[in-house]
């Protein structure tokens, strides 16, 4: 089974991208972030016509997650749960999107946009952190269930300096502060893998190259999108690719698609 997670930088915009993405590289399970779009304009029949089922949590013009997989997606939800003990009443943001991939060997799967957090010292700083609270808890309860899952997608963090091609120019930004780091850690701590890391972990495996400054060319990458597993999922990896070439096609996104393989 191979799972994708891609932030696509608006679906609609780089439609013909993504559709000759999915048919070349033909993953079982794609999440999709910042598909800047409704639900309803989500361009859904593009990946019917190749065989996918598909859940969306959309928002106008910002943010938006989707799942797409060949097999139904069941116990499908939207948002992560509110957490009254920790704060936060939940948010108007399209972040977080989760299904039950079914199948001999169902694996549940999250989309995940985490929020930026730029600039730091400002309530949008506080709002990821918040957020990574959230999801914090989410994934202690998820662990409980004891079943195999991933939480993939747009983690908005650079977790350590090897991520990053040029460290120093990071270090005022929400991305690589010590805070948005250190919830990153803790969310790994509760006892799930980051596939990347357990797979490969070569240094330099960038997702995201800015758009600004020749960053493409000077590979001024980081690597800010992640899959962590449950041990259940864990047990079954056997490996995961990073799809750096995409970035050099036509009207391509900032982020390059990564892909987990799961035995089935």
């Amino acid at each position: 089974m191979r799972i994708a997670t891609w932030n696509v930088n608006s679906v609609n915009a780089r439609l013909e991208t993504v559709v000759r993405w999915f048919e070349e590289a033909k993953p079982d399970v794609a999440c999709l972030q910042e598909i800047k779009c409704v639900d309803e304009k989500f361009p859904a029949e593009a990946f019917e016509r190749l065989g996918y089922n598909i859940a969306v949590h959309g928002q106008k013009s910002y943010n938006g997650v989707a799942i797409l997989s060949k097999t139904p997606l069941e116990d499908v939800r939207k948002g992560l749960p509110v957490f009254e003990d920790i704060g936060g009443d939940g948010d108007d943001h399209a972040r977080y999107l989760e299904a039950v991939v079914s199948g001999p060997q169902p694996v549940r799967v999250a989309s995940i946009y985490l929020p930026n957090g730029n600039p730091i010292g400002t309530e949008k700083f506080a709002y990821k952190l918040s957020w990574m609270g959230r999801l914090h808890r989410h994934a202690q309860n998820l662990l409980a269930l004891e079943e195999p899952f991933a939480l993939v997608g747009d983690y908005n963090v650079i977790p350590e300096p090897r991520d990053a091609e040029f460290p120093a120019n990071w270090t005022t930004d929400a991305l690589f502060q010590p805070e948005s780091r250190r919830a990153f850690r803790a969310l790994k701590n509760l006892g799930l893998t980051e596939a990347y890391l357990q797979a490969d972990g070569a240094p330099g495996a960038y997702t995201f190259w800015d758009y600004q400054a020749g960053a493409w060319q000077r590979n001024n990458g980081i690597r800010i999108d992640h899959a962590l597993l449950s041990p259940q999922a864990a047990d079954r990896l056997l490996g995961v690719s990073i799809h750096r070439d995409v970035r050099a096609w036509e009207k391509p996104s900032d982020h390059v698609p990564l892909v987990v393989e799961l035995d089935a």
